[in-house]
């Protein structure tokens, strides 16, 4: 299978817990300490042919992926702002990655992912 096939298959799989269609299934996102684990440091049975983040980063940017930043609302006040900047680094290890070819409603989409 081709990149993003397998990339497809994960996504719509229950098997990975690290990574996952965003709401609205237009953007692919991935927890990178629990894919590094899960998926990356997989023994024998490799998803990808890499153990490497920067290396499955670079195959999503071939593909015509780009990272997107999530931006946070922040409030006025001290508490509520400190309790948002808790949630803010557990997600700072969520990575966003978009692909106008790529989204869960228009699955016929991902044939037209070509690597560039």
């Amino acid at each position: 299978l081709r990149f993003p096939q397998k990339l497809w298959e994960m996504l719509e799989s229950s098997k990975f817990q690290s990574i996952w269609w965003t709401e609205g299934g237009k953007c692919v996102a991935i927890n990178k300490e629990l894919f590094e684990v899960e998926v990356l440091g997989r023994e024998g049975q490799q998803v990808f042919h890499t153990q490497k983040m920067k290396s499955f980063m670079r195959q999503l940017n071939a593909y015509g992926f780009t990272k997107m930043q999530r931006n946070f609302q922040r409030s006025a006040s001290l508490p509520e702002f400190l309790a948002e900047e808790a949630a803010a680094s557990a997600h700072s290890q969520i990575l966003y990655y978009y692909n106008p070819s790529f989204n869960r409603a228009h699955p016929w989409l991902s044939e037209t992912c070509k690597r560039r």
